[in-house]
């Protein structure tokens, strides 16, 4: 694609980035074959090329970012099946990211939409806040059926349909957890922000499988949100300001000589191992964000890896897997989550259109509940069509978006992994009745 910025626009680091990936892109809409929205809308600006036409004409003129805009950008999903799809690699994220941080800079949105991002980014990242939103949204529940059908509160009664409706049981304490064998590494073990309130199952799987194996586990005091939920809202600052938090919190584990960081959760996986794009040009955290994202895996990337005996139990089960789209877009991991159910004993089904997202996307099932409804829909009735007894997937979002969509149980791939090598049975499981 053929653009024109000026010598001055270049000189920003930000624009130099987004030029060069504008110039990579040459027009072939293979991308609009795979993107969700225009699969749901069939509109040319609700495709990763339409977008690209976008935010081209808002940054080469400097434009304040329009409605119109807006818009468009806001529909888009960041699932990132553009760029598994893409034949000249153009790499549609951090074009995107771009654009959404100077939407944020340049544009006023109307007043409900603010109050309600600022409400999302000072609640979700912050466990305590979190949490006590969750206790509070059990009393306005009840009401979710209501607010669905009053016109500007369908985002108020997405949160309440996520919300869990039953309070979990405490997440793993923070500190060290030895190994109950030879040791064989030592890790870190990255906790989130939602994740060990809504599901802190998966975290203790995590440490109870990883140790089991031989693998020191270490879980920092104070960790909160990596950063990715305000990254993808545009509030690069906000971010950032999480990221680096994160990286001096994890660096003294670090300098004690780590194998790996840890994440559970995909969507923070792909923003982790992005750090050192993100933090790029600050001096003094480029090198550190750099190894940060390094030492960065998905939990299944590491089990590939260390190779794991085999299985205690007989498991026998059909499982669907659900790939999320920061997993196999985000990171590129396909197989290893399915080869490691298979060689638990698991019989592995793919879902129909498993590039297509899900619908959860971080905020977006908030932010924009009609469509992620619809995707989400879709993606039910695909897992229903595998005929399995079980789903697994690598990310809450996932989770909490498809759990109340499909009649079958949905887990982390962990806490199978963890149940037929001598863990305790998927609560999920265990309340079907398996």
């Amino acid at each position: 694609m053929q653009t024109n910025f000026s010598l001055a626009q270049l000189a920003d680091p930000h624009t130099a980035a987004s030029e060069k990936i504008l110039r990579t892109c040459v027009h072939c809409g293979f991308c609009t074959a795979t993107c969700p929205t225009y699969l749901l809308l069939g509109d040319e600006l609700d495709s990763p090329r339409g977008r690209i036409y976008l935010m081209k004409d808002m940054l080469e003129n400097e434009r304040p970012a329009t409605r119109e805009v807006v818009k468009h950008i806001d529909r888009c999903l960041s699932c990132l099946s553009c760029m598994t799809t893409c034949p000249s690699g153009v790499h549609y994220m951090h074009l995107v990211d771009h654009g959404r941080a100077y939407i944020e800079k340049t544009y006023t949105r109307a007043v409900g939409d603010r109050l309600t991002r600022s409400l999302l980014a000072f609640v979700l990242p912050n466990r305590k806040r979190f949490r006590v939103a969750i206790a509070l949204s059990r009393l306005g529940k009840p009401f979710e059926p209501l607010l669905r059908r009053v016109p500007g509160l369908e985002r108020f009664a997405a949160m309440l349909r996520l919300a869990p409706a039953r309070r979990s049981k405490s997440a793993p304490p923070q500190g060290v957890f030895p190994v109950q064998r030879p040791h064989r590494a030592r890790v870190v073990l990255h906790q989130g922000c939602v994740q060990p309130i809504l599901m802190p199952s998966i975290n203790a799987s995590t440490i109870g499988l990883l140790t089991r194996l031989g693998v020191e586990v270490v879980q920092t005091k104070n960790e909160s949100c990596c950063g990715a939920l305000v990254h993808h809202m545009g509030r690069e600052h906000d971010s950032h300001d999480q990221a680096r938090r994160m990286i001096d919190l994890w660096w003294p584990e670090i300098e004690q000589g780590l194998d790996a960081i840890i994440i559970t959760a995909s969507g923070c996986g792909t923003t982790v191992k992005d750090y050192g794009f993100m933090l790029r040009e600050d001096m003094d955290y480029a090198g550190k964000a750099a190894r940060v994202s390094h030492l960065a895996q998905d939990v299944t990337e590491f089990l590939a890896d260390l190779r794991l005996p085999p299985p205690q139990k007989a498991a026998g089960m059909a499982v669907a897997y659900h790939s999320a789209c920061s997993m196999q877009h985000g990171q590129g991991i396909r197989e290893q989550p399915k080869q490691l159910l298979r060689e638990a004993g698991f019989s592995v089904r793919d879902v129909a259109e498993g590039h297509i997202c899900c619908g959860s996307a971080g905020t977006y099932n908030i932010l924009q509940p009609e469509l992620a409804a619809r995707l989400r829909d879709r993606k039910a009735e695909n897992i229903r069509n595998t005929g399995a007894s079980i789903v697994a997937t690598g990310n809450i979002g996932c989770i909490t978006q498809l759990k109340d969509a499909i009649d079958i149980p949905i887990v982390h791939t962990v806490e199978l992994l963890d149940w037929v090598h001598g863990g305790p049975m998927p609560t999920a499981l265990a309340g079907a009745g398996r």
